[in-house]
């Protein structure tokens, strides 16, 4: 996949008036080293940052007269398949998705409400996707990716630009990292505005760090709390290559830091979000990076589709 920072400009025009603008809100001065703001990116359609992406792709297609009968199909941890499915809606068309057979049961209900087709494949992302490679070939569908394809990474690349239009003095953004589509076009607009990148993972889910130890993709273990988000077992060579970039650093917590920053979450804010996002903050609150004093910080708290019986 080949990204670039016009492809992040062309796709926030794409989607602008479509997805709902970015949300910050200031952490309180003190609470943390640093200015920070917490980028509420669980207030967009579908409740993550997904819909971005899943808007330009099928947009795109739209355009180009490529959207078959067959609709579009995808394979999902849940919140690519929820923006895909809103997404083809949008655009009138059907959509297929697989999820993992262990996949949050409000993310099936939910897909289910957008009017997808719902098809359980395997435990793991690999496995509903390969299930989803042979439903496209053998059907016709359009096919469309979690995370690495530039039309999706370029969409979800766009919310930094809103969040610089809130913060001009931003000096750092901090994104979780799953497959790694966020983060590549994350990073790929946040060089371009001089703008420093941390990409955090759960340390037994660590797609991205272990590329960048091995000096390319490998396939890694996923055994997380946030694994429904950031399960994916191989970071893509875009996550790869904008990971070397300069001002751009990878960093892992533990899952007790990431259950701890979402219980804080809810207990100071009454934000319901799920452990991927709460993930990026950890990297914060559990002291993994400690911004300079003047430091000016966004978070992106990056989707909610959970199960909030566990917050007490």
């Amino acid at each position: 996949m080949s990204l670039t920072y016009g492809d992040i400009k062309a796709a926030a025009d794409c989607i602008a008036g479509h997805v709902r603008p970015a949300v910050t809100a200031p952490v309180d001065p003190g609470a943390l080293p640093g200015h920070v703001w917490l980028a509420l990116e669980f207030m967009q359609h579908t409740v993550s940052f997904k819909a971005r992406g899943a808007y330009n792709f099928t947009a795109a297609h739209h355009g180009a007269g490529m959207l078959p009968d067959a609709g579009i199909t995808i394979a999902s941890g849940g919140n690519a398949g929820l923006a895909c499915a809103w997404a083809a809606r949008e655009h009138g068309v059907r959509a297929t998705v697989f999820l993992r057979e262990n996949a949050p049961r409000v993310k099936a209900e939910r897909l289910r409400g957008y009017g997808a087709d719902v098809r359980m494949a395997g435990e793991e992302y690999a496995e509903a996707l390969a299930a989803c490679e042979e439903f496209a070939a053998r059907t016709g569908a359009l096919a469309s990716h979690a995370y690495d394809h530039p039309l999706v990474a370029a969409g979800a690349g766009a919310l930094l630009e809103e969040v610089r239009d809130h913060l001009p003095d931003l000096d750092t953004v901090i994104v979780a990292v799953g497959g790694g589509g966020l983060f590549a076009a994350l990073a790929t607009a946040a060089q371009e505005h001089g703008i420093r990148t941390v990409a955090v993972e759960p340390e037994n889910c660590q797609a991205l760090n272990a590329a960048l130890a091995a000096g390319h993709p490998i396939d890694v273990t996923v055994d997380s709390v946030a694994a429904d988000s950031l399960g994916a077992r191989r970071a893509s060579s875009a996550a790869h290559a904008a990971a070397q970039h300069p001002g751009v650093t990878s960093l892992l917590v533990p899952d007790t830091a990431i259950s701890q920053a979402r219980q804080a979450l809810w207990d100071h804010r009454r934000l319901a979000v799920e452990h991927a996002a709460a993930a990026a903050l950890a990297t914060l609150t559990s002291g993994a990076y400690t911004p300079a004093a003047n430091e000016h910080v966004a978070v992106i708290l990056c989707g909610a589709n959970t199960n909030p019986a566990d917050l007490t």
